[in-house]
């Protein structure tokens, strides 16, 4: 048959160890090209990238010529690939041996045009930058090259256009965590400490993370937390409720950066933004929480507390309500002006008291007054002065009391305004802190997604 009769022709005196030219100053060259098949992994902490290939090497080979009129006008056959000669292309990047099939043929056409396809796992190391996790770019180059050959006897090439080569997706897995954006190629000559050079011709791959997943997992349940925070800001602001409610949010963030702290990517040069923005909203979430326990120890156990400075209530109740557009603002000057009153009236009072006599506690000067009155009268009337002078002792101590009672709750009252209106300050202060914050995040993510 004529197949066997040209396998015979081409390999009964062919020597596969030397390179197949005639001229040994002919140069052999080289043509590759590569289709990405697949992402299969990308492995941040070792810095490594997994890809499935389409590999194809094209070359011509002077001793495997023919003339297909002497073989039934045969101009193709396939040979095998440890029959004849094959350039010694390979890639610097390579860090283990992947699974790869072995494809034990090669085709040679009757020019000597030789043929060599094969689909290659490809472990390389990369250098991946997850600073923007997840919506992070990588960029990981293959280097195809002689590991022994210098350019003066085997040159490469690009087999297709380059434009083909860039945007060609057409056997690409396209429903996986990657997607595949562009293929470069670059040729250039290398040498080493001014040795001979050697030729590389670089595919650099462009790949980009499909952040679905990461944002509902990951972002969504972080940015509830916060706006639960927030609202947590309208409980009121002396009932306890609010403290055990951002105490309870401080804890359910904490469990979950847990259970998500396995899902961020580590290396050891570092950090991604995400993980830095998980750590400044749990430091927004401590500041709530102070800000809750400040103003909850401002407005709780007023009783313990002095009355609130001049210069506080010029500064919170008047210029602060103004500068917050707080409607209620009158109320606090009208509470202000009705204890300045309470305390000028109770001020009277105790100077009213002081010039009015009372009832005479000693004898002595009640007889000096009435010299007319008899002994009699005087011994009759000591047992009902002393139980009056009682009575009015009684009723002086209550009304001092509440007296005190009343201005306690005029200082308590001053002290809840001033927790109010801070509370509003820090809250949009707060608020305003979170909403810089999330702007920031969201432009810098949103165009490092466009690029």
């Amino acid at each position: 048959p004529a197949l066997r009769r040209l396998s015979h022709h081409l390999l009964a005196h062919y020597q596969k160890g030397t390179r197949p030219v005639r001229d040994w100053r002919t140069t052999t060259n080289v043509a590759i090209d590569l289709m990405v098949y697949a992402i299969l992994s990308v492995d941040e902490k070792n810095q490594v990238l997994t890809t499935y290939i389409w590999y194809r090497q094209h070359w011509t080979d002077e001793f495997l010529s023919w003339d297909p009129a002497h073989f039934d006008n045969l101009t193709e056959i396939s040979l095998p690939v440890e029959s004849i000669w094959v350039p010694d292309i390979l890639i610097n990047e390579f860090v283990d041996v992947g699974k790869s099939p072995h494809v034990p043929y090669v085709y040679v056409s009757h020019h000597g045009e030789v043929q060599n396809l094969k689909p290659i796992q490809v472990m390389t190391a990369c250098s991946l930058d997850i600073y923007n996790f997840p919506f992070d770019v990588q960029n990981c180059s293959l280097t195809f090259t002689s590991w022994l050959h210098h350019i003066r006897d085997i040159n490469l090439s690009l087999w297709r256009q380059p434009e083909l080569v860039k945007f060609d997706r057409s056997v690409f897995m396209n429903q996986g965590e990657w997607e595949l954006l562009y293929i470069l190629s670059h040729f250039q000559e290398f040498s080493v400490k001014s040795s001979d050079s050697y030729a590389e011709m670089k595919f650099y791959v462009v790949i980009r993370r499909r952040p679905l997943f990461y944002t509902v997992s990951l972002l969504l349940p972080s940015i509830f937390l916060m706006v639960m925070d927030i609202v947590g800001f309208y409980l009121p602001p002396h009932s306890g409720e609010r403290v055990s409610f951002k105490i309870t949010l401080l804890l359910g963030y904490s469990v979950f950066l847990i259970i998500v702290s396995d899902t961020l990517p580590a290396t050891a040069v570092g950090t991604p933004l995400i993980g830095i923005y998980f750590v400044v909203c749990m430091a927004l979430l401590v500041i709530s929480l102070t800000e809750t326990i400040l103003i909850v120890r401002l407005v709780h156990k007023q009783d313990l507390q002095p009355r609130v400075p001049e210069w506080v209530k010029h500064l919170l109740l008047e210029r602060a309500t103004v500068l917050l557009c707080i409607w209620d603002r009158k109320k606090f000057s009208q509470s202000r002006r009705q204890s300045l009153d309470t305390s000028r009236q109770v001020e009277n009072n105790d100077s009213t008291a002081k010039l009015t006599p009372s009832v005479c506690e000693d004898p002595r000067e009640c007889g000096a007054v009435g010299g007319t009155r008899s002994a009699l009268a005087f011994a009759g009337r000591m047992e009902g002065s002393a139980a009056l002078q009682e009575v009015l002792r009684e009723t002086t101590a209550i009304r001092q009391l509440l007296e005190k009672r009343e201005e306690f709750r005029d200082a308590a009252r001053e002290w809840l305004q001033v927790g109010y209106v801070l509370d509003v300050l820090l809250f949009r202060v707060y608020l305003a802190a979170v909403l810089a914050y999330s702007i920031t995040l969201g432009t810098l993510w949103s165009v490092w997604r466009d690029v």
